[in-house]
């Protein structure tokens, strides 16, 4: 079997195994884990850049492309994304300068405004999505259709763990 960065960096902490509760198995994991995070990110990152978005721009036009009539409220946008008004007042003006959105009066509310997903946005939006699912499905074509399947159920299982244990309280 070929030998992987991690490998070698495993075999280096050997020694400091055997004199710490490191585990080289869970190491192993961690660190393979963390680095295919980075490299997707990398990829994504290009991708955007390619389509002149931020990663902030294209998570908001995400939240827009998904939600019912491609329409939401700031407030609403801020929320599901986790930001404050002010951050999300400075994403919209940005994506509303370059066209990708619109903010709409509410029909509903007199006070309130709605952002509206552009067709240039969800063009915009889609184009990228394509971009990105195209080079993850060559990162993934290293696995067979099995494989990938096997693999999806453990990362599950791996990431059920983990939103169980943020459930607990303490």
């Amino acid at each position: 079997m070929r030998e992987d960065h991690v490998d070698r960096f495993l075999r280096r902490l050997d020694g400091l195994s055997r004199d710490t509760e490191l585990d080289l198995e869970v190491e192993g994991i961690v660190d393979r884990i963390n680095g295919i995070n980075r490299r997707i990110k990398r990829a994504m990152e290009a991708t955007l850049s390619e389509h002149g978005l931020t990663h902030a721009e294209w998570e908001v036009l995400g939240k827009l492309r998904l939600a019912d009539a491609h329409t939401s409220s700031p407030g609403e946008l801020a929320a599901e994304i986790e930001i404050s008004s002010g951050t999300m007042t400075s994403r919209l003006d940005r994506l509303e300068h370059a066209g990708l959105v619109v903010r709409k009066p509410d029909s509903t509310d007199r006070r309130g405004v709605l952002v509206e997903l552009t067709p240039a946005g969800k063009d915009a939006y889609d184009a990228a999505v394509n971009v990105q699912a195209r080079k993850e499905a060559f990162f993934a074509s290293a696995l067979t259709d099995p494989e990938q399947r096997k693999l999806n159920d453990l990362l599950r299982k791996l990431m059920l763990a983990f939103e169980d244990s943020e459930q607990r309280p303490g």
